[in-house]
């Protein structure tokens, strides 16, 4: 049986491409982002059996809402 997510999917594509446009360099938000994730695997290791969101989308989810933070997207 698939598990319902909470989440959806189309806000965090749009998410992630309001990063990407933020940023003047697509490929350091990428590299951002998968810090940010990798960190979060790291802490919350049983995030996914849960039902939550992955660590990927929740810091996009993070970082979007940062957005008026200049230092995490800025040069």
């Amino acid at each position: 049986m698939q598990k319902r997510h909470t989440f959806n999917t189309a806000q965090v594509m749009r998410r992630a491409e309001e990063l990407i446009e933020a940023s003047s360099n697509r490929y350091r938000i990428t590299v951002q982002v998968a810090n940010r994730a990798k960190k979060r695997r790291r802490l919350d290791n049983d995030d996914l059996e849960e039902g939550g969101m992955k660590a990927v989308m929740q810091a996009i989810v993070e970082m979007s809402d940062e957005l008026a933070q200049p230092e995490i997207i800025g040069d």
